[in-house]
């Protein structure tokens, strides 16, 4: 599976057609279009919303799932790169999203380039979070590997794509490579960009509920900014 070219590959193609219409059909019937202006102007969005909540989208998007029958993670990542170029509402973004959780697809190296096409297309923190646990299981399938993309992408011009990287090991707790950790937060630890700030506190938290003696440590002897060194220590006494 090569998802590098643009639009969708040639595998799977009718299947795949098939269940991105079935789950746009299934949007446009769910939507509520006394919400959509909220949410899109929660976002922030150019994108208009349907209005349909993510809790919604998500049980849509694997009820269909199911229901089509597909299970290869080919169709699955074609279906998800179709819903999310050809996307002319948020949630069929979201819904692009949901299909790479399906576990036949954890791990997938070959995502990557798919992934990376996400953050610097969605150019917004729900597109870029939405993501970060499949890098975090690239982690635990690919270390070595991984670890060197999420290096280069930790130097990348784009914050969104540093951010990713920052993030990339959220919810990994005592796998987190600590090291690891500091070395692609090094690039944006001075950076005044709020999601970048934020992003470095997230993922120190977030090991802090696993090793909170190493974040202690880490915050103590690093000069982060004041959000960061907040959000870093905000559930340690």
């Amino acid at each position: 599976m090569d998802l590098r070219a643009g639009g969708c590959p040639a595998f799977g193609e009718t299947v795949g057609v098939s269940l991105a219409s079935a789950i746009r059909s299934a949007l446009g019937a769910a939507a509520d279009p006394t919400i959509a202006p909220g949410q899109q102007a929660y976002m922030k969005s150019a994108m208009p919303f349907l209005g349909v909540r993510g809790p919604e989208v998500r049980r849509i998007t694997r009820e269909l799932v199911r229901e089509v029958g597909v299970k290869d993670a080919e169709t699955l990542a074609a279906t998800s790169r179709e819903l999310w170029d050809d996307a002319t509402h948020r949630e069929e973004r979201y819904a692009a999203s949901e299909l790479l959780t399906f576990t036949v697809l954890r791990g997938d190296w070959s995502l990557v380039p798919y992934l990376e096409h996400i953050a610097r297309t969605g150019q917004w923190w729900d597109h870029v979070d939405g993501i970060a646990k499949r890098v975090a299981a690239l982690h635990d399938a690919h270390p070595g590997t991984t670890a060197d993309l999420v290096r280069r992408w930790s130097t990348d011009d784009d914050f969104w794509v540093r951010r990713l990287a920052i993030i990339s090991q959220l919810g990994r707790r005592d796998r987190t490579d600590r090291e690891l950790l500091a070395e692609v937060i090094e690039p944006s630890r001075e950076d005044r960009e709020f999601f970048l700030r934020k992003a470095i506190g997230w993922s120190l938290r977030d090991l802090a509920k696993t090793d909170p003696a190493w974040v202690r440590a880490y915050v103590e002897r690093t000069d982060l900014s004041p959000l960061s060194r907040r959000e870093a220590l905000k559930h340690l006494a």
